[in-house]
């Protein structure tokens, strides 16, 4: 089964929705600052990048992008819960211009979108899970 067929197709679609989110939201956060960069924007850009790859590699749905995604959504899922933890242990560095602390995508585990962001890596590596991809690429045998 590849991935990007049945639910992955949906899975395709949210994780492209998140691409363009992310590219959109650190575009203008790093534009309306320079030459005057934060940190939070330079976040907003990594998760935008992760989502870009994580999207064209699930679509790809082929053995190799297969392992590209899953590497690409295991970074995703740690971001999540880093740039999570961070942002709520030490709200000041996520505080930029007088602004909230949810400058990011990621921040306080994606509070500003619905917490998807931390949903979304769980679903993507269940679905690779079940699609038998594992780390060295190969698929696993199912047990009937």
């Amino acid at each position: 089964m590849r991935t990007n067929t049945g639910p992955g197709r949906m899975l395709v679609a949210v994780y492209g929705l998140f691409a363009l989110a992310a590219t959109g939201r650190s575009i203008m956060q790093i534009v309306q600052t320079w030459p005057h960069q934060h940190l939070p924007y330079w976040l907003s850009a990594v998760a935008a990048v992760v989502y870009c790859v994580a999207t064209v590699a699930i679509a790809r749905g082929d053995r190799t992008s297969g392992r590209i995604a899953l590497l690409t959504i295991s970074f995703e899922l740690f971001g999540v819960v880093a740039v999570g933890l961070w942002s709520y242990l030490d709200s000041a560095a996520f505080a930029v211009g007088g602004q909230g602390g949810d400058t990011t995508v990621w921040s306080k585990f994606g509070q500003g979108y619905g917490y998807v962001p931390l949903v979304l890596p769980v679903l993507g590596l269940w679905w690779l899970r079940h699609n038998g991809i594992s780390v060295r690429g190969d698929r696993t045998e199912r047990v009937k």
